[in-house]
């Protein structure tokens, strides 16, 4: 159940975020009729509420409240998705828990380390992350999962190692504020792949072997910690599928004549790691491109500049190019130090003229409504 659409967060990797601005709230009681009515014509027995960032619905407090008790004492289950680590409290957790189902949660700082998250504008302070895991644990929670990327622009070797001090001292929070030795932290990782639309649309992508060795140091790094190491779950993707996606997120129209070439090669179900074959895209890449003077690390692991012509530029999702390229120059201070620029959620400030609402016709739209979600019959 999609609760609303569109996010202001300002991730500067996210797509989703930037192409489906502005953010339009559904109402709770609309929010109410349709839970409702999915649940009585499909048998299903597990409602998720999505969005790009549930937990920042104005009224999510009362929607969660209010299907709680709407469905109290049945087989009906509530579930919110990856919350931000700045959006999560403890009550709008025990709402989604009520039935007794207490599943592990999942936030996802993305950057490890400080500098790292204010490069991708993922404005959450590692202060933030360790308060809102010991509320956790404290509430008796005993598993958190945490989502990473690895190969973010001007990422370095410490960036990613600052991922495995951050999982440590969730652990170390996690016993502390428990009592107990049985706390986990699930440490999650995907290669980090440019997309359209965004101010990392100009960036360079990592490259297979940098990518693998990255990851290796940092599973050593946990593995070698007797302390924290076996409390701590480690799960990735290695380098060589991100550049497959990497093509085909950023390629022009030659790239149709690699994928005829890969399905031509026997290619089928690739999303499938046990049916994916990277030499066989490379090989095909080889062939397909012959002779167009471009290769795969062209349309790959490339930095872009502002007067290339984008295979996408025809695309028109509302963005200003002048103010994602803004964006992009931004970050790239931020990583240097000679800038610090933050870009807030303009849900709540002034309008950073990124171009959506007047190009588009639209306009924010957020409660509260004020109204309450009561129950369909008397608990």
């Amino acid at each position: 159940m999609e609760i609303f659409r569109g996010c202001t967060r300002g991730c500067r990797f996210c797509q989703a975020g930037m192409i489906t601005r502005p953010v339009r709230e559904r109402s709770i009681t609309t929010i109410g009729d349709m839970v409702d009515n999915g649940v009585r014509k499909t048998g299903f027995e597990e409602v998720g509420l999505l969005s790009l960032s549930s937990a920042d619905h104005t009224e999510i407090g009362d929607v969660a409240k209010g299907l709680a008790d709407r469905y109290d004492g049945s087989n009906v289950s509530l579930s919110l998705p990856s919350t931000r680590v700045d959006a999560f409290n403890i009550t709008l957790a025990n709402e989604f828990s009520r039935n007794g189902r207490r599943s592990g949660l999942t936030f996802a700082p993305e950057g490890g380390s400080e500098r790292m998250r204010k490069v991708i504008n993922k404005m959450v302070t590692e202060e933030d992350l360790i308060r809102t895991v010991a509320t956790a644990y404290s509430h008796g929670w005993r598993q958190v999962k945490l989502y990473f990327m690895c190969g973010l622009p001007t990422e370095t070797d410490d960036d990613v190692l600052q991922i495995a001090e951050l999982a440590k001292k969730v652990i170390a929070k996690g016993r502390e504020v428990s009592g107990r030795n049985d706390i986990r932290c699930t440490v999650s990782i995907g290669g980090f792949v440019p997309k359209p639309h965004t101010p990392f649309q100009w960036a360079a992508q990592l490259d297979v072997e940098t990518t693998d060795e990255r990851l290796r140091k940092l599973r050593e790094t946990v593995r070698a910690d007797k302390r924290y190491g076996r409390a701590i779950g480690f799960r990735y993707h290695d380098g060589q599928p991100g550049i497959v996606e990497g093509l085909l997120s950023r390629g022009d129209r030659r790239v149709g004549r690699i994928i005829e070439e890969v399905w031509r090669d026997g290619g089928r179900f690739d999303g499938w790691s046990e049916h994916f074959s990277y030499d066989r895209w490379v090989a095909a890449s080889g062939r397909a491109l012959a002779g167009t003077g471009v290769d795969l690390d062209w349309y790959t692991t490339r930095e872009r500049d502002y007067d290339e012509v984008l295979p996408w530029d025809h695309l028109d999702s509302g963005l200003d190019k002048d103010w994602l390229w803004a964006d992009w120059e931004d970050a790239l201070a931020v990583a240097d130090g000679s800038a610090d620029v933050e870009v807030e959620d303009c849900r709540w400030t002034p309008c950073y003229d990124c171009g959506v609402c007047p190009e588009m016709g639209t306009e924010i739209q957020v409660g509260p409504t004020g109204k309450k979600l009561l129950p369909l019959s008397v608990v």
